[in-house]
């Protein structure tokens, strides 16, 4: 997609964005967190790989916005290239009599670029009348200063030219010279070398030395600090220029400590290495840009500024272009909104676009999944929370279709009330994921995906029941009712079990007083199953009145421990003991993130159509409660999910850092972070918390609300998108019907 065409979608999003539809609750403006979505900065990458025979050395963008990169051959630049699109660097043939010359190395001077060959410093700006023979055949670097005055050198000797001609010669105090800088205050060069740093004055003509170490690798000059930022094979350092003594001391706690080059960029410094490039904030963490989300290759080996809101990192492989753009959290649910409609939805579910080429979303196929039912479920709550919140009538045909895949789910087999995993179209079983589950529908142009599990049951209940309250038209309302009532009435009368085609119970269905007590009290499964039938059956009596589901749940809650087991205190929740059946310690060997999706997609339904303000208290505590334990995890779902229960206190910061921290292209690239330096890495525990705090979305591989977040590497190579239908668009739009995300602030 064209950056135009993602500023057109974002202006479209923007237009849509007004609140007209109801909303979920008064709460009084003293007690109320909101965000204010304003503007904020938005980042993206967009992609340039190089042919294998390329030697890439650097790449700089003059002041017109053209791209020019060195290689070792002479001048590329860019070709093609969009969001999600990647482009090729292909040779420059701007001007022709370029062709002929052997380019050692470029750079920029007022936002043109001058060239070093083997005879001169040269451009083809000020009408071409820069051109400085520099007496150094062998000349392989140089650096700008005041007035024309190039300080050149070929790795041991140093000329400085200028417009008179070669104005000094001298060797290197030390040598390989690596790069040189220019302090334009005390109007130096200084030299680096692998184990020193000299300093040339242009008015004495002197060589002087300035500091000694080892294995430098690359420096910077800060302007308007008076200190230079000095890179090693293990982390940097900084040299104050006025005390002539280190800056502070050597940090190596860095992503990736073998350092290639170093930039300075609006007064932040930016590092490249041989494991991606990262960022130094104001408060000394790190923004980390490894992987092919962000760059092709590994090896940063220069960044360079590009304009105002732009940052070019240039790596073996080939060029990754950051751009950071101003957006709100609409504009970006604008964004994703296309995304998922243009490319995710199958049959009218929420679908995962898989057997990619390399991050290519138009060489992938809409896969299926065990979990059809539960992603469209997240994905048609969100659009049920945008139709409450804005009337939107795209909006009501996306609820529409998705609803009616729903539908099908129940219909396309043969049992009453008990919803497939999935559907197909006949002939295709041996492709699709899990074959042996699928079943053949009397219809004979389509398969069923048998075997449905909980987590499947607990999201068609958590969305039936959105439908009902706040989507306001009667054959939709009328349907999500009915199936809730179906699918609840299944489960009351085959003794609380979800029972398949083959007349057995399936593995993760069950609900049985026998089946979840005879778990130890440490172990979820036990808390989880409690808290979803409750919740369950309390949303089927909310929505049809049935006294059944009600009886139903006061007997499981009074007479078999579902209310105590619900309430448990998710401290208590650990291993089953020594000695307890393999399925127990199976289930309870660490913390399962897939069911605190469970718990708080049940968490609607068990707190919003509580049976009494009693039982409503006590349930607001246990979810507090579990609240308390994912804090660490920052997720913005389980963050806008508690604002339901307690809008004056949940971490709304939190959450809007998740909902913009998470990356715009959501392949899943794989990522890696468990070679990092600049994280505290803890001891293996239960909960599968690697380190003290989580990493940012972006620096992650793409996962859903049902994975660890604090799982350092991972993904799957570019072969599979992800849908933002059940990741961003569900925590977003319940936020915005929550009051705890504002409208768009237009400036």
């Amino acid at each position: 997609m064209k950056y135009l065409s993602l500023r057109l979608l974002v202006l479209l999003g923007l237009a849509l964005a007004c609140t007209i539809g109801i909303k979920a609750q008064n709460i009084p403006a003293s007690s109320q967190k909101i965000h204010l979505d304003k503007p904020f900065i938005q980042e993206y990458s967009v992609k340039y790989t190089a042919s294998e025979d390329m030697v890439l050395k650097k790449a700089f963008s003059d002041r017109n916005g053209t791209i020019q990169v060195l290689e070792a051959s002479g001048l590329v630049r860019t070709h093609a290239g969009a969001f999600l699109y990647p482009g090729t660097l292909i040779p420059d043939r701007s001007y022709l009599p370029m062709e002929d010359k052997v380019i050692r190395d470029m750079l920029t001077m007022e936002g043109q670029f001058v060239y070093l060959d083997d005879e001169a410093v040269f451009s083809n700006a000020w009408a071409g009348s820069v051109y400085l023979p520099h007496e150094l055949p062998g000349a392989t670097l140089f650096e700008s200063g005041k007035g024309f005055i190039f300080l050149v050198s070929d790795g041991s000797d140093l000329h400085l030219v200028g417009p008179q001609g070669v104005i000094w010669k001298d060797n290197a105090a030390n040598s390989p010279v690596l790069d040189i800088k220019f302090d334009p205050e005390r109007n130096v060069f200084y030299i680096l070398s692998t184990n020193a740093v000299s300093i040339f004055s242009i008015s004495e003509q002197k060589l002087s030395p300035l500091t000694t170490g080892e294995d430098f690798t690359c420096f910077e000059f800060r302007q308007g600090k008076d200190r230079l930022a000095i890179g090693t094979e293990d982390g940097f350092f900084e040299w104050d220029l006025g005390k002539n003594q280190m800056w502070g001391t050597k940090n190596a706690a860095l992503p990736s400590p073998k350092l290639t080059s170093i930039s300075e960029i609006n007064g932040l410094l930016w590092f490249g290495s041989d494991k991606g490039a990262f960022l130094q904030k104001e408060d000394g963490g790190f923004n980390y840009y490894y992987g092919q989300r962000w760059v092709p290759g590994e090896k940063v080996v220069h960044v360079s500024q590009k304009g105002g809101n732009e940052v070019l990192l240039l790596t073996e492989q080939g060029l990754g272009k950051l751009v950071f753009t101003y957006q709100t959290l609409a504009e970006k649910a604008a964004y994703f909104d296309h995304q998922v409609r243009d490319r995710h939805i199958r049959h009218g579910f929420n679908a995962s676009l898989v057997g990619m080429e390399k991050g290519n979303v138009d060489t992938g196929r809409l896969g299926d999944s065990d979990n059809d039912g539960l992603w469209t479920s997240m994905y048609l709550g969100g659009e049920a929370f945008r139709y409450a919140e804005t009337g939107d009538a795209e909006a009501l045909q996306n609820v529409r279709e998705s609803l009616d895949a729903m539908e099908r789910l129940y219909t396309i087999n043969p049992v009453p009330g008990f919803p497939s995993r999935s559907f197909e179209r006949s002939g295709y079983i041996e492709r699709l994921s899990d074959p042996e589950r699928w079943q053949h529908a009397s219809d004979p142009e389509w398969d069923w995906k048998a075997t449905t599990s909980s987590d499947e049951a607990i999201g068609h209940v958590f969305v039936f029941g959105v439908i009902a309250e706040l989507v306001d038209e009667a054959d939709i309302r009328a349907k999500a009712i009915r199936l809730l009532d179906e699918l609840m009435q299944h489960i009351v009368d085959n003794d609380w079990y979800l029972i398949d085609y083959d007349g057995e119970p399936t593995t993760w269905g069950r609900w049985n007083p026998e089946y979840v007590n005879g778990f130890p009290t440490m172990v979820g499964d036990r808390k989880l199953n409690s808290s979803n039938i409750v919740a369950m059956l309390q949303t089927a009596y909310h929505f049809t009145g049935k006294a059944v589901y009600k009886q139903k749940a006061y007997d499981l809650m009074e007479n078999h421990g579902y209310l105590e087991n619900l309430m448990r205190p998710m401290e208590e929740i650990g291993k089953a003991k020594e000695g307890s059946d393999e399925w127990a310690a199976m289930l309870s060997e660490s913390w399962n993130h897939s069911d605190d999706e469970m718990y708080f997609l049940g968490y609607w339904g068990l707190y919003r159509y509580a049976f009494t303000d009693e039982l409503k208290g006590m349930y607001k505590k246990a979810i507090v409660d579990h609240w308390e334990a994912e804090r660490p995890e920052k997720d913005g779902l389980w963050n806008i999910f508690t604002a339901l229960v307690s809008p004056e206190n949940f971490d709304l910061e939190e959450a809007i850092w998740y909902l913009q921290e998470y990356p715009l292209d959501l392949i899943n690239w794989t990522v890696k972070n468990s070679h990092r330096q600049d994280i505290v890495l803890l001891e293996e525990n239960f909960r599968r918390q690697t380190t003290q705090k989580v990493l940012p979305p972006d620096e992650l591989h793409i996962r859903r609300h049902n994975a660890n977040r604090f799982g350092l590497d991972g993904g799957r190579d570019g072969n599979q998108e992800n849908s933002a239908g059940d990741i961003w668009l569900l925590p977003y739009w319940m936020g915005r019907y929550l009051d705890v995300i504002s409208e768009p602030l237009l400036p």
